[in-house]
């Protein structure tokens, strides 16, 4: 969460009453076990814009343990949608498995593999890609899948700015992943429609025109 705005985004998560048992179960999973999940400001901005693009088939590049995936197959379920989400971590996969089958959710494609591969082997066409996954592989991913995005389809990156390393001072650990996101930016400016929000960890959307 970018630290600037840590109180206003404490501020609205209040204000969002979440009620379903199971998204509050998969929070506190998530927080017991320290996997990183979509923050609930940016969940409720995924839902309404899937809701107000009439979205119907979504790649997910980030399962994790199916949070924000179980959100976005909702949804399209009601359109006949389908939800194409790529995960390389085994457990995490299994784990997302259990969730969507918790979910009662029969659109959900898993592949469980190296999105930096698996991406490019998919013959289909999306109106929304998510990406939340390995940092130092966005322009990557972004690059073999907007090839599949249809005309006024959407691109979501959540995560992009990074704990907000992008701008403050950060670990030296992460000197590589903070340069490939900074002039991934750079790049998604210069040659897409691409907007860059500042809240959550940062999300970038990009508009795919003719």
């Amino acid at each position: 969460m970018l630290e600037e705005l840590k109180e206003a985004s404490e501020y609205i998560i209040k204000k969002i009453k979440e009620e379903d048992p199971l998204i509050l179960e998969l929070e506190e999973f998530a927080r017991i076990h320290n996997v990183p999940i979509v923050t609930k400001e940016v969940a409720k901005y995924l839902e309404f814009m899937i809701k107000t693009h009439n979205v119907k088939n979504v790649l997910e590049v980030g399962t994790a343990i199916g949070y924000s995936g179980i959100l976005m197959a909702r949804l399209i379920e009601k359109n006949g949608g389908v939800l194409t989400t790529i995960e390389i971590d085994e457990e995490r996969f299994n784990q997302a498995k259990e969730n969507f089958a918790k979910a009662g959710l029969n659109n959900v494609k898993m592949i469980l593999g190296d999105a930096t591969c698996e991406i490019e082997k998919l013959d289909d066409n999306f109106d929304f890609i998510f990406i939340d996954a390995s940092k130092g592989q966005y322009k990557k991913f972004f690059e073999d899948s907007y090839k599949m995005l249809n005309d006024r389809g959407i691109v979501f990156i959540d995560n992009i700015m990074f704990r907000g390393y992008l701008y403050k001072e950060y670990p030296k650990r992460f000197k590589t992943i903070v340069r490939k996101l900074d002039e991934f930016i750079d790049y998604l400016y210069e040659n897409y429609d691409f907007t860059l929000l500042d809240f959550g960890d940062g999300v970038g959307l990009v508009y795919k025109t003719k």
